[in-house]
């Protein structure tokens, strides 16, 4: 795949990812170089300021990002994610927020509050987890469930209704307690939120009858888009991992005491790996490519998107667990690349989304 950043800007962020893991957050020179090239906005309408990237361009450009530096474009990932609910939001309410250049928003997709109705608006309270950026966010969304007259709220199906909100950054008290081994910059800190009252036009609802914008990526349900964004920050993390373990075997292999039979085996492995994931690859954005543009995509193509990216995060989690072992000391040391590199994947790996059939399903390696 050929670059799409230059190299100027790979090596602008190459220089910040150290400070920013020790800082455990996205560095002030980091945060410029995405405001500059707006990738907060990859989805947002470009009536409202954004780049509105088809799916697939969107999503070449987070894996490159990934193979850069994990928690980059995790973090560009979720907190674009989020901006992208511009599209169901009142379009002129977006256009005021979105027209700030460092507008950014984030949360949580958990419904772990309430939000009780009244005349003028929702009160909303609770508490929520992982709001990826939270240091920098300038909005927070958030799930709630509703309460009306002291009675929850049900939906068609009887179960508890939801809605979407979003609130400003000094309507939160945020929690300082994200703690992790990898995606550290990520900040991806608890919030909470205590009778705060919003207007009617702080909820929404992330689905396509309530959609404010006739746009493709609008016809896609959130879950299958959120399920292309994050299935390609595995595969430009895993590719950068097969990178830097190939070069190990390269130095070692000098070595006098090499195990010419085992290094052997080992460069084996990296090929079979590094096809593999490339064929997955190429599947994933024909699946996002052959699902643009012609309305809400086909549920058979909606669940090949969703098989094969779950298939992706449970091969490259068994690859890098394989491979590991081989790092020797290099891959014990915390600021040795794939050392990070590790961390960073397995800690993106505990994603609710793409981790369900981990438990259940053998990797392609074993079958």
């Amino acid at each position: 795949m050929s670059s799409i950043l230059s190299t100027s800007v790979l090596e602008s962020v190459k220089e910040q990812v150290s400070g920013s893991i020790d800082k455990k957050r996205l560095s002030a020179e980091m945060l410029e170089i995405i405001f500059d090239h707006n990738w907060f906005n990859l989805w947002v309408p470009t009536v409202y300021g954004g780049l509105g990237f088809k799916l697939s361009e969107g999503c070449r450009l987070l894996e490159e990002l990934a193979y850069v530096d994990g928690g980059l474009s995790w973090t560009v990932t979720l907190c674009s994610g989020a901006n992208m609910f511009a599209g169901y939001i009142d379009p002129c309410i977006a256009k005021q927020i979105f027209s700030e250049r460092k507008t950014c928003w984030g949360g949580s997709g958990m419904a772990s509050g309430t939000a009780e109705e009244g005349k003028d608006g929702y009160t909303l309270n609770g508490s929520w987890k992982y709001a990826t950026g939270a240091p920098h966010l300038t909005h927070f969304t958030l799930n709630a469930i509703v309460i009306k007259d002291g009675k929850q709220c049900l939906d068609k199906e009887g179960n508890p209704r939801v809605h979407s909100f979003f609130i400003r950054r000094g309507d939160v008290m945020i929690h300082d307690d994200w703690d992790t081994f990898g995606l550290e910059c990520t900040a991806s800190h608890s919030f909470t939120v205590q009778n705060m009252v919003v207007p009617h036009v702080n909820c929404f609802d992330l689905v396509y009858e309530k959609r404010k914008i006739q746009e493709p990526l609008f016809d896609y349900p959130f879950s299958s888009f959120a399920e292309c964004t994050l299935g390609v920050n595995y595969i430009g993390m895993a590719k950068r991992f097969l990178d830097l373990f190939e070069k190990q075997l390269f130095v070692k292999s000098t070595a006098p005491n090499w195990d010419n039979i085992q290094g052997k085996m080992l460069f084996k492995h990296v090929d079979s790996y590094r096809t593999h994931i490339e064929s997955v690859s190429s599947h994933l954005y024909a699946l996002m490519e052959e699902s643009w543009g012609e309305g809400v995509p086909p549920a058979e193509k909606l669940q090949q998107i969703s098989s094969t990216t779950e298939n992706i995060v449970l091969d490259i989690k068994t690859m890098v667990m394989r491979l590991f072992p081989y790092t020797g000391i290099a891959g014990a040391q915390k600021k040795n690349e794939i050392n990070i590199v590790f961390r960073n994947l397995f800690t993106a790996s505990q994603h609710a989304l793409l981790n369900r059939k981990s438990i259940v399903k053998e990797p392609f390696f074993n079958q």
